[in-house]
Formats: structure tokens, C-alpha cells, sequence
């Protein structure tokens, strides 16, 4: 930008630079949502994002579960977006089946980085969102993440403070750790095939993928 041109960004972007995002986290995509005056990190199938600012996180799930965990005393949190890959022996219960580790690293992989930055196991609390019935070829995977979240959950003896789950529509999601305010908006209808691409690729990709290991939370 020269000196002679005008910055047309809002007063509050031009003010305030990004925060410093945790480390891992510098991929991320992240903008100055004018909505909300605020900036923003949008995630997709297989990320999530974990901030000690005052951001928001946002995605749009269709058979994909999205968990939003915070520390509800400092608001250190996050947002997860995974789908549990087909089962190689047709088993109906995720928890019996290799499946489940892949959602099990994702929520892991999310609490972990909670601890890491600040959170207190004891002080979590979650919002869950997702799991709608929109791949037509595999009519039962909303269902199956829906079914593995909450089993997980209610093993990890996590205190679930809201969820919007299944039906047969695409979900937005905003989430503001620093506040715990999620919004979600039902997409009525697909203008294009985005969502069903974006998530039959991350199916086909999980399929493909070696199962995730373990790993340990503090």
C-alpha cells in the first residue's frame, strides 16, 4: 500500500492486529468478520483451532460433527470439525470399531491443546453440533458421529451445556470461546455441492489414512 492510497479496511481491523494465534495454529484461516467486528478463524473437515482471545471460530458442517469446548472460568477454547471414516467390519457401534480412534484423536487432539493453554479439566464445558443426513450414498454417517460423540463424551464425563444435532440439513456454526455464545444457522438449502464435495473428499481421505495413535492428556 502506498501512502497515497486510502486503507478501507474498518477502524476496528485497522487498530487492532490478528492475535497472535498458539502455536500449531498459524495455519489456520483467519479474517476480520465485519459482522461481528471481530476477528475470525474458519476451520475445515479434519482441523480445529484453539484461542486464549477474543475470537471467533466458524465452520459449516453437513454429516461432520463440530465440538466446541471451553474453560468456562478464563474462556480459553476451541472447535473441533471431524467424521468418523467407514468401518472396515460393518459393525453398526463406532465405539467397537477402529473408526472411533479417528474421533477419539480429533477430541483428544482438541481437549489437549484446552489444557495446554490454560484450561481446567473440571471447568470444560461443551456444545455439540452437526451429524445432519446429507451424503445420500452412506445415509448413516451423521448418525454414527452423533453416536460416538456422545458415548465419548459421556465416558470422558464432560458437561455438555447444549447440542444441535442430526435432521437432514447443513449447519454454520460461530463459536466465541472468550464468552461461550454459539450461533448456529440451518442451511435450508445447497446453492452448490460444496459441502457434500468438501466432505466425501475428507471420507475418502480418512479411508486412506493410517488410524491415529495415542496420545495423552494432562
Amino acid at each position: 500500500m502506498t501512502p497515497m492510497q486510502a486503507d478501507s479496511r474498518p477502524a476496528a481491523q485497522r487498530c487492532h492486529a490478528p492475535p497472535v494465534a498458539l502455536p500449531g495454529f498459524s495455519h489456520i484461516n483467519r479474517y476480520w468478520d465485519r459482522t461481528h467486528q471481530i476477528y475470525a478463524a474458519k476451520i475445515l473437515p479434519g482441523e480445529f483451532y484453539v484461542t486464549r482471545h477474543d475470537e471467533m471460530i466458524t465452520t459449516v458442517l453437513g454429516s461432520c460433527i463440530a465440538v466446541c469446548i471451553r474453560d468456562s472460568g478464563n474462556g480459553v477454547g476451541g472447535m473441533n470439525h471431524f467424521m468418523l471414516p467407514g468401518t472396515s467390519d460393518g459393525s453398526s457401534d463406532p465405539a467397537l470399531s477402529d473408526s472411533a480412534r479417528y474421533g477419539t484423536y480429533a477430541m483428544e487432539m482438541l481437549i489437549n491443546e484446552i489444557l495446554k493453554n490454560g484450561g481446567e479439566r473440571e471447568r470444560l464445558e461443551v456444545k455439540v453440533f452437526g451429524g445432519g443426513r446429507i451424503l445420500k450414498q452412506m445415509t448413516d454417517i451423521g448418525q454414527r458421529n452423533i453416536a460416538f460423540t456422545r458415548q465419548y463424551l459421556v465416558t470422558e464425563r464432560l458437561r455438555v451445556v447444549s447440542a444441535d444435532v442430526g435432521d437432514v440439513y447443513p449447519r454454520k456454526v460461530q463459536f466465541f470461546p472468550a464468552t461461550g455464545l454459539a450461533r448456529v444457522k440451518k442451511l435450508r438449502s445447497l446453492h452448490n455441492k460444496t459441502i457434500v464435495e468438501r466432505e466425501t473428499h475428507y471420507m475418502n481421505d480418512l479411508v486412506s489414512r493410517p488410524v491415529a495413535g495415542e496420545i495423552d492428556l494432562f
